[in-house]
C-alpha cells in the first residue's frame, strides 16, 4: 500500500509539474503564424509557387551590358530568379534572371550542358577576350585532353615528335633574341655608367628647377620652358570686357568731378562765370569781403 501512495503521488507531482510548464509555454489566442512560416527560405521562395527560387548567381566572366554598355566584371555577385526552362537528355537546363546595377537592365543566363559553359540569352553581351600564342610570344598550355592521351605511348612519341619541329621552327628567332640581349648587356659598367650619368643629370636639373621656384615665392616647381609654350602666349591675346570697360569709364568720370569739386573749394568756392551771371550774389560778396577787412 505504501509503494501504490507513493507511486500515485509522484504521478500527481509530476501531472502538476506538467502544468506549470505549458502555463510557462501559454502562447496567447491573437498569435499568427505568418512571419516565419517559410523557414529560413521566407524571402528566397516567396515565388516558389511560380517555379522561380531567388539565390545568389556568381557572373561567371566578363560582360557588356546591353542597356548603358558598362563592363560587368567577374565575380560580380546578384539576387538572381532561378528557374527551369528545358532538358537536355536528363539534365536541367537552368535560367538565371538578374538586373544589372548600372542601369537596372535585365540579364538573362542560361546553362548549357552539352558544352559545359553559361550562355547569355538577353540583356548583355560576352567580352571577347581571345588572343593569339604566337603574337602575345607564350607558350600554349597542353589542353585536358592532350593530357589524358599522353599516356598513350604511341601518342607521346607523335607528340615529341611536333614539340621537335616546334622547337626547329623557333629555333632561329631565340637566337636572334639571345643575340640581341648579349651585346645589349655585354658591358655592364658602360651600361652602370651611362644610368648613372643620365640620374645625376636629371637631379641636378630638379633642383635648379626648385631653386628657381623658390625665388619666384612658389611653391611648386615649375617645368623648363619649351617652344610650345612661347608660341601659345604670343598667339593669346587678353581684351577686357564691355562691362570692365564701362566701369573704368564711370570711375574715371567720377574722379574728374571729384577733382573739379576740389579745385573749386580750394579757390573760393566761386566760379567767375557764376559771378558774372549773378551780379547780386557778387555785390553781397564784395559788401561781406570789406566788412570783413574793416573787422
Amino acid at each position: 500500500m505504501i509503494s501504490i501512495t507513493w507511486l500515485l503521488n509522484d504521478l500527481i507531482n509530476l501531472h502538476r509539474r506538467r502544468r506549470r510548464r505549458c502555463r510557462l509555454f501559454q502562447l496567447p489566442g491573437q498569435i499568427t503564424f505568418t512571419i516565419h512560416q517559410n523557414g529560413h527560405r521566407s524571402k528566397r521562395a516567396r515565388k516558389l509557387g511560380e517555379g522561380i527560387l531567388i539565390i545568389r548567381f556568381e557572373m561567371p566572366y566578363n560582360i557588356w551590358c546591353g542597356g548603358c554598355n558598362s563592363m560587368i566584371a567577374k565575380g560580380v555577385r546578384f539576387n538572381a530568379e532561378k528557374k527551369q526552362v528545358g532538358n537536355y537528355y536528363s539534365t536541367k537546363i537552368w535560367s538565371f534572371a538578374m538586373k544589372a546595377p548600372c542601369c537596372k537592365q535585365e540579364i538573362v543566363i542560361q546553362t548549357d550542358p552539352q558544352n559545359c559553359e553559361y550562355v547569355i540569352t538577353s540583356g548583355a553581351q560576352k567580352k571577347v577576350e581571345e588572343y593569339d600564342v604566337e603574337d602575345a610570344e607564350t607558350m600554349e598550355l597542353t589542353a585536358e585532353e592532350e593530357k589524358g592521351k599522353l599516356a598513350d605511348p604511341f601518342y607521346r612519341l607523335e607528340h615529341q615528335e611536333v614539340d621537335l619541329q616546334k622547337k626547329k621552327a623557333a629555333e632561329p628567332l631565340l637566337v636572334r633574341l639571345q643575340r640581341v640581349s648579349d651585346a645589349r648587356h655585354a658591358d655592364d659598367y658602360s651600361l652602370n655608367k651611362a644610368l648613372r650619368a643620365q640620374i645625376r643629370g636629371h637631379r641636378k636639373r630638379v633642383a635648379e628647377e626648385e631653386a628657381a621656384s623658390r625665388k619666384l615665392g612658389l611653391g611648386i616647381r615649375l617645368l623648363p620652358k619649351s617652344e610650345e609654350d612661347v608660341a601659345a602666349a604670343s598667339n593669346s591675346s587678353y581684351s577686357m570686357s564691355a562691362s570692365s570697360k564701362k566701369r573704368l569709364e564711370l570711375e574715371a568720370k567720377r574722379r574728374k568731378i571729384c577733382a573739379a569739386s576740389a579745385s573749386s573749394l580750394l579757390s573760393g568756392g566761386f566760379k567767375a562765370s557764376s559771378l558774372s551771371k549773378n551780379p547780386s550774389s557778387a555785390n553781397k560778396y564784395k559788401s561781406s569781403t570789406v566788412s570783413v577787412r574793416k573787422m
